[in-house]
């Protein structure tokens, strides 16, 4: 999965991964069987924390189901009106990127420890204040040249 590897810390690797797929089919009164698509994953990723640009382990749960319709222009139609993903039945359907879809979709906006570890010089203080000033860190670096 290179474009959730590209979004961990630099150097982190998956911490663990679980994952299913299951295919059903539900039986519809007075037409064909709907194929459905479930989804389950648990990964846990090192991100960088948004405080202190550590890694912060980051747990990502994906619980998804699908619908397949049988072309594209028929999942652009009903996937607005339904409450269901819907996907067009394709021979080149691409299990593992969509399972990649899900999880980028699941990463946190900011990533971020409870406490960091280590903070970045002038936030310590920035961060204690009840309205710390947006740029306390820069004029620390600024005061040091």
């Amino acid at each position: 999965m290179p474009r959730l590897l590209a979004e961990a810390h630099p150097g982190a690797a998956f911490e663990g991964a679980a994952w299913q797929a299951r295919g059903m089919q539900r039986p519809q009164s007075g037409g064909t069987d709907e194929i459905w698509l479930h989804l389950q994953a648990q990964i846990a990723l090192n991100l960088s924390c948004q405080r202190c640009l550590e890694a912060v382990l980051t747990p990502l749960t994906v619980a998804q189901d699908y619908r397949f319709v049988a072309d594209e222009a028929t999942a652009e139609r009903e996937d607005d009106a339904s409450e269901e993903d819907v996907l067009a039945l394709t021979t080149d359907f691409d299990l593992l990127a969509l399972l990649e879809d899900e999880l980028l979709m699941a990463l946190p906006i900011s990533p971020r420890h409870a406490t960091c570890p280590r903070m970045l010089p002038g936030l310590q203080t920035a961060t204690k204040d009840a309205t710390p000033h947006p740029f306390a860190a820069l004029q620390v670096l600024k005061d040091k040249l």
